[in-house]
C-alpha cells in the first residue's frame, strides 16, 4: 500500500469508529451513565485528556475503538494499602485520589485499609502514617489519578450501565448502528453537493442511446420502470443490478408511460468501456442539479444502501455459505487503497458504503454485537427481569468466540485472495 493509501485506510476506518462510538457515549451521557473512557484506536495511549468526567484518549493502533462505561469492568479503584495523596472539597469530602505519592502534587498523605466507593461512598485508612483508623466521605464525582497522571471518575452503583432504565440501554445500544446510517447520510448528501449533477435513485429512464438494445426495443426517456423479469424495482440501482445479472439473457421490463404500463423485451449486450463484464440496454438515469436533489440523493442513497446490504445478508446461505461473500480488515485496507487512486470524492463515496455497512452488521443479534445486546435488552423488558448473571455472560462469551473466530477465518480467507 502506498502513503496515500495508509492515510485513507486510517481516516475512513477512524472516521467510522469515532461516529460509531459517539453514538453510544452521547446517548449513555445524556441517559445518565457515566462514561469512563471514550477510546479511539487500541493499544498503548498516545495521547490522553479529562473532561466532565470522562477520559478521552488516542490509541496507537487504528482498528477499533470503544466507550467504557461504569459497571462494564469488575477491576477494583483502589487496592488495601495503597497511599495517597487527597484532595478534599469545601464540605470535607475527598474530591480526588492521587496515587502520584512520588511526586509533588500535593494533598493529604492517606494509606488505603478498606474502600466503598460504589455504595457507601467511603475511604478508611490511615492519615499521616498515623496508627488512628478513619473514615472518610466520598464525593459522588470524586476521581482517582494514576501514576501515568490520568483522572478516572470513581462509578457509584447510580451511574452504572445496568442501573440505567430498560429504555435506556436499548437506545445507547441502538446510538451506534444509528450514528453510522446518520454518517452515510451525511457523506452521500455531502458527495451529492461536490458533483456537477445529481444521478436520480428513482427507477426512472433520462436518456436512451441512439442504436443501444434499449432505443431498439422501445424504451423511451422518462419511463419509469416498475420490475425486471417480475422483481419490483425501487431504485435505479437495481435496475441496473437486475439487468447486469442477466448475463446477457433477454429481461422482460415492465415500464410505466403516461399512466399505462407496457412490458418490453430487451437483450443486453456487454459493456466495452472500462467495466467489460457490465451487462447494458443503453440508458441513463436522470440527473438533477438543484439543491432539493441533492439531499434527497442522500437519503435516497442510505436508504437504498440499507436495503441492499441488508438483503445480502439475508440472502447470504443462498447457494452454499462462502467465506468469500464476506470482507474484513484486509479487504477494507484493499478497497480503500483501490478508492484513494481514484480521488477523494470515491473515498467519500466508500465511507458512505462502508458506514452502512457497519451499521447493519452491528445490528445483528449476535454478542457482544450492538444487536446481541439489543436482543438480551428486549428479553429483559418480556420477562419483567435481568437475565441470569451466569446465563448473559455465557452468551456473551459464546457470542465473542464466534465473532472473534469468524473474524480470523474471514481474515486469513482475504489475504488467501
Amino acid at each position: 500500500m502506498t502513503i496515500t493509501a495508509i492515510i485513507a485506510f486510517i481516516f475512513v476506518f477512524g472516521v467510522l469508529v469515532a461516529v460509531h462510538e459517539f453514538g453510544h457515549f452521547i446517548v449513555a451521557k445524556k441517559t445518565g451513565v457515566l462514561v469512563r473512557e471514550f477510546s479511539i484506536g487500541m493499544g498503548p495511549k498516545l495521547l490522553s485528556w479529562y473532561r466532565n468526567h470522562t477520559a478521552y484518549t488516542i490509541r496507537i493502533l487504528p482498528v477499533g475503538g470503544y466507550v467504557r462505561m461504569a459497571g462494564m469492568d469488575d477491576d477494583p479503584d483502589l487496592e488495601a494499602g495503597q497511599r495517597l495523596l487527597l484532595k478534599f472539597d469545601d464540605q470535607g469530602q475527598v474530591i480526588q485520589m492521587d496515587t502520584r505519592v512520588d511526586e509533588n502534587v500535593g494533598g493529604l498523605p492517606f494509606q488505603v485499609d478498606q474502600f466503598d466507593l460504589t455504595d457507601a461512598l467511603t475511604l478508611t485508612g490511615y492519615q499521616n502514617d498515623s496508627q488512628e483508623v478513619e473514615t472518610l466521605k466520598v464525593n459522588h464525582d470524586a476521581t482517582i489519578v494514576d501514576t501515568n497522571g490520568i483522572e478516572t471518575q470513581i462509578a457509584p452503583r447510580d451511574t452504572w450501565v445496568q442501573s440505567a432504565k430498560i429504555r435506556s440501554r436499548i437506545l445507547i445500544n441502538f446510538a451506534g448502528p444509528f450514528m453510522n446510517f446518520v454518517l452515510a447520510f451525511v457523506v452521500f448528501t455531502s458527495w451529492a453537493f461536490m458533483q456537477p449533477s445529481i444521478p436520480s435513485a428513482e427507477p426512472v429512464i433520462g436518456s436512451v442511446m441512439a442504436g443501444s438494445a434499449a432505443q431498439q426495443a422501445g424504451l423511451q426517456a422518462d419511463d419509469r420502470v416498475k420490475s425486471v423479469n417480475g422483481h419490483t424495482v425501487k431504485y435505479f440501482s437495481d435496475f441496473v443490478q437486475d439487468v447486469s445479472s442477466s448475463r446477457g439473457r433477454p429481461v422482460k421490463i415492465v415500464v410505466s408511460r403516461h399512466n399505462q404500463e407496457k412490458a418490453y423485451i430487451v437483450t443486453p449486450v456487454v459493456s466495452k468501456t472500462d467495466q467489460p463484464n457490465q451487462q447494458q440496454i443503453g440508458v441513463t438515469s436522470k440527473n438533477y442539479t438543484d439543491i432539493g436533489s441533492r439531499l434527497k440523493y442522500g437519503i435516497s442513497a442510505t436508504g437504498s444502501s440499507i436495503v441492499q446490504v441488508s438483503d445480502k445478508l439475508l440472502h447470504i446461505f443462498d447457494g452454499g455459505f462462502s467465506l468469500n461473500k464476506l470482507g474484513g480488515p484486509v479487504m477494507l485496507a484493499r478497497e480503500t487503497s483501490d478508492a484513494s487512486k481514484a480521488g477523494f470524492l470515491n473515498v467519500l463515496f466508500l465511507t458512505a458504503l462502508l458506514s452502512v455497512n457497519l451499521g447493519i452488521i452491528n445490528l445483528l443479534p449476535i454478542p457482544p454485537l450492538d444487536g446481541g445486546k439489543l436482543v438480551l435488552n428486549f428479553t429483559e423488558g418480556i420477562i419483567r427481569r435481568p437475565l441470569p448473571h451466569v446465563v448473559e455472560n455465557s452468551i456473551a462469551i459464546a457470542g465473542a468466540v464466534f465473532v472473534m473466530g469468524l473474524m480470523v477465518a474471514v481474515t486469513i480467507n482475504d489475504i488467501l485472495r
